[in-house]
């Protein structure tokens, strides 16, 4: 705990155990807790003060991360961004139904693979004439739907599909990102931080509005993540005041998980609302969030 507590302050994310643990940081609250009583109990003073240490600690670092300043510029538009991950296209169904309902502008669906794709592409033409897609089988295929006009974008390479497009909302081109790396699994930690690398160098290259979405397999309080944030991107479920609200695994949530599914946006947007939708045949919670894309003055 005090090696996971250390590198989380140290800026590092180390070697598995330690990004695996970093992503329910919050949770090592709890035995943070028991060893402090527990060393009271025995009355162990060094135990109890190291608890102490570790518990301040904690407290400080599950503060939200980065900047939440208010563009100022006019409004130029309003708009819906939904991401979901799907699990290998299982949700398929309880996304349509989800997207009929809540009528996004922009759709983000990673895992979308070969049936996934062609359910949405029949069943959605109409509404999201649109789109943006990697195909792939399994967790390969990702695609974005939009109601505003698209033109293609180069991808971000990737062992899944990383789709990017730039949408026309009303006069204005932005910058659209699939995001989608590795989790980060025994093994695979370094392929892990490398695409995350990639998704940052990315973002560091972009000078107008961007709105970069989808399953990063990392919470605030992986390094890598936040590195991405520190180009000058915001996380829009923390400027609506859902910084910790856990979106995997669905099975557990809101009780219990992590918050690894997110909206990134440039400072040109403002995020109002934030909810977490719960789709039955996948691990993933969707993210729907309301955004309003500011002029630059």
């Amino acid at each position: 705990m005090s090696v996971v507590v250390g590198c989380r302050i140290a800026g590092v994310d180390a070697v598995t155990p330690v990004p695996q643990l970093l992503a329910f940081l919050p949770w090592l609250l709890v035995p943070a807790t028991g060893a402090a009583l527990l060393a009271l109990l025995v009355r162990w003073w060094p135990g109890a003060l190291w608890a102490a240490a570790v518990l301040g600690a904690l407290a400080g670092l599950l503060q939200p991360y980065g900047p939440a300043a208010e563009p100022d510029g006019p409004v130029a538009a309003r708009i819906e961004v939904l991401t979901s991950n799907v699990e290998f296209g299982w949700a398929t169904d309880a996304l349509l139904k989800a997207v009929r309902r809540e009528n996004p502008d922009l759709v983000f669906v990673q895992e979308c693979e070969y049936g996934c794709q062609a359910t949405l592409r029949r069943e959605l033409a109409a509404p999201y004439p649109y789109r943006q897609a990697v195909e792939g089988g399994t967790s390969v295929g990702s695609l974005i739907l939009s109601r505003l006009p698209l033109t293609p974008a180069p991808t971000i390479p990737a062992e899944m599909g990383m789709p990017g497009a730039v949408a026309d909302v009303d006069g204005i081109a932005v910058r659209l990102q699939l995001a989608h790396p590795k989790p980060p699994l025994p093994g695979q930690v370094g392929l892990w931080k490398k695409e995350l690398g990639r998704i940052e160098a990315w973002a560091d290259r972009q000078t107008g509005p961007v709105v970069l979405a989808g399953d990063f397999n990392a919470s605030q309080d992986h390094a890598a993540f936040r590195r991405i944030l520190d180009t000058g991107l915001r996380d829009a479920a923390r400027l609506a005041g859902q910084s910790r609200e856990p979106s995997w695994p669905s099975s557990t949530t809101p009780a219990f998980g992590t918050q690894i599914d997110h909206v990134l946006l440039s400072d040109d947007f403002s995020a109002s609302h934030a909810r977490f939708l719960d789709l039955p045949g996948t691990d993933h919670r969707a993210l729907l969030v309301d955004v309003t894309l500011h002029k630059r003055r």
